[in-house]
């Protein structure tokens, strides 16, 4: 499993929210000149975020973006979701017609990769953005 750098943007991009909190609106420009994302990528991913109601977009004069919730609502699994989709380790988890070996999920090796899987989620589940603020504070 692998997360691509737009998640890590997105992460950057959602404590930088959590930093200014509920309802501090910010320009996306101020977003990628302090977190080094690029903005038009940035701006993609604050889509995708919005879609997935972790943030709010504003338009106009003032405009900008805020958290949509609290930071102790939204977790690090919701924002890999947002922009990866679904957490899958192995292509067989997804669907089991992708198994190579014809198992259709039958298979030693995918019921220990599906328990990982499960691991991974809740753990990822369970890792809020106000955790994190509190842990950067204490760094």
């Amino acid at each position: 499993m692998n997360l691509t750098q737009a998640t890590d943007y997105a992460f950057r991009a959602v404590l930088y929210l959590a930093r200014k909190g509920n309802g501090e609106v910010v320009e996306a420009q101020e977003i990628a000149g302090r977190e080094n994302i690029p903005l038009r990528f940035l701006l993609k991913i604050l889509r995708q975020l919005g879609q997935a109601g972790i943030v709010k977009s504003y338009r106009g004069v003032g405009g900008g973006f805020s958290l949509a919730k609290d930071p102790e609502e939204i977790t690090l699994l919701d924002v890999v979701e947002a922009v990866e989709g679904p957490v899958k380790i192995n292509r067989c988890l997804i669907d089991p017609q992708y198994c190579t070996s014809q198992r259709g999920g039958r298979c030693a090796i995918h019921q220990e990769l599906s328990l990982i899987q499960n691991d991974i989620i809740a753990r990822l589940g369970t890792v809020s953005f106000k955790k994190i603020l509190e842990r950067e504070q204490n760094l």
